[in-house]
């Protein structure tokens, strides 16, 4: 391998290269060791020409670096990645959620995660022209999650409440409606309807409506009024749908084609967020500073078709209302991707074959199919959903619901093994975000595409 930019030909390249990562055991002396390793490594990589415009040779110098600092990288979270979180939130006793525990590390250990000045200049590359270091992110998170103290630490601490939702909480309690950019809240009665709003898109996920749905989550597990909470998809602008509900058309492929899926405030926040917080509940400190679990029974009710992301939700509902003519799909494998935390939740509800040849087979599960009752509660006809949803939303309002929906989902889903799970998600999601095959794929995915049949997923 020859760098033509050093003089050395390559020298010092093969020289860093050569150094593995041996740890000390002490947790400052080697911190202090991977910052100068990896600052040796950036400048060598900055070295090198621009990634559209680099030839081959420096290419291949390109991966043999990212794959070393990745192993010093992963070598130090191996040894010290309780220490270093003890650090970053002053020995447990700070609450940080990813984004701020990705931007408090990346200040801590400057070389272990992009700092603001990477991911802004990431940010505004396409997907495929975008260097990958959201991977280190992966590591990093993979490496917390993964040690029992640090991880139950920091997924209890993505069950608390939002800033933006305590905020808005008196002017649900007051007006019983709360608009965001893409989910509208609405109280009547003692049910919380939450609409998703992103019509113009197909009611497809983005970071703003991830953003604006733990929001919503947060409020309507508030709000003392709401015993039940209905998540249901809005009317859309597509000509083939227009003016019909439709569900979730699941992940934004265009947006992940031009870069604009985060790793962190997308694929990771949803996860240990909202979708969290509708299958545990939001964590509260009582008067004695004691963390006591607020959860309410949520209802599904899908209107043509729930995909991909939207399909995973229906996995942490406690019934799912299904319009007739609805369908349920999970094509992340097709796109390259890993379909959330479906592996784990798919399986109890359809048994593993079915789930395999959902989820590896891109199988499509249509609302009156005989498999049908293994993910769906009850269909209805389309013209008969909303009479439904006032009568299935009915049947949760009980306080024995809620505490039997909790005992369910804790045979169903202890604790530790999500976040068993979790661990090996962050790592793998982060990689396949930047998989050749991926970025090929959604790039053929930038123009728009509208399920037929089932056997397509919508870009939009």
């Amino acid at each position: 391998m020859t760098i033509q930019t050093d003089p050395g030909g390559g020298a010092a390249l093969h020289a860093w290269l050569a150094l593995p990562w041996r740890s000390s055991g002490a947790f400052e002396a080697d911190t202090q060791e991977l910052v100068r390793h990896l600052g040796v490594g950036a400048g060598l990589r900055a070295a090198l020409a621009p990634k559209a415009q680099r030839p081959l040779d420096q290419q291949e110098a390109v991966l043999a670096l990212d794959t070393a600092s990745r192993a010093w990288r992963q070598g130090y979270l191996d040894c010290h990645a309780r220490a270093l979180y003890a650090q970053l939130t002053s020995g447990l006793r700070r609450r940080l959620r990813i984004d701020e525990l990705a931007a408090a590390g990346a200040l801590a250990v400057p070389g272990l995660l992009p700092n603001a000045a990477q991911l802004a200049g990431e940010n505004a590359s396409i997907q495929a022209a975008k260097e990958g270091c959201e991977i280190d992110q992966g590591i990093f998170f993979a490496a917390l999650l993964a040690d029992p103290v640090s991880g139950a630490h920091l997924i209890e601490s993505m069950l608390r409440p939002g800033e933006r939702a305590l905020a808005l909480l008196p002017r649900l309690r007051a007006e019983g409606r709360v608009s965001l950019d893409t989910v509208e809240l609405v109280r009547r009665g003692a049910t919380a309807h939450l609409t998703v709003c992103n019509g113009a898109h197909l009611n497809a996920e983005d970071n703003g409506l991830i953003a604006d749905m733990e929001v919503a989550v947060d409020l309507a597990l508030l709000d003392e009024q709401v015993r039940v909470c209905v998540l249901r998809g809005g009317p859309v602008a597509h000509p083939k749908y227009a003016g019909k509900r439709v569900f979730s058309a699941g992940i934004n492929l265009k947006q992940l084609h031009q870069g604009r899926i985060s790793y962190v405030d997308f694929l990771l926040q949803r996860e240990l967020g909202y979708i969290h917080k509708m299958f545990r509940g939001l964590l509260l400190d009582d008067v004695h500073g004691r963390a006591r679990v607020l959860e309410k029974p949520w209802l599904a009710a899908v209107d043509s078709f729930a995909i991909g992301g939207g399909a995973q939700l229906l996995l942490v509902c406690d019934r799912v209302l299904v319009a007739s003519d609805s369908f349920f799909s999970l094509p992340a494998a097709r796109e390259g991707i890993v379909p959330g935390v479906a592996n784990l939740r798919l399986v109890r509800a359809t048994g593993a074959r079915l789930a395999r040849q959902i989820i590896l087979g891109g199988r499509t599960v249509h609302a009156r199919d005989r498999e049908g009752p293994l993910l769906f509660d009850v269909v209805a006809e389309p013209d008969a959903m909303d009479a439904a949803v006032e009568a299935e939303a009915a049947q949760l309002d009980s306080a024995a619901v809620v505490a039997n929906r909790r005992m369910l989902n804790l045979a169903d889903e202890p604790p530790e093994l999500f976040r068993v799970y979790m661990a090996e998600f962050a790592l793998q999601q982060a990689t396949r975000l930047y998989g050749a095959d991926v970025l090929h794929k959604v790039a053929a995915f930038g123009a728009e595409r509208i399920p037929a049949n089932g056997d397509a997923h919508a870009a939009a």
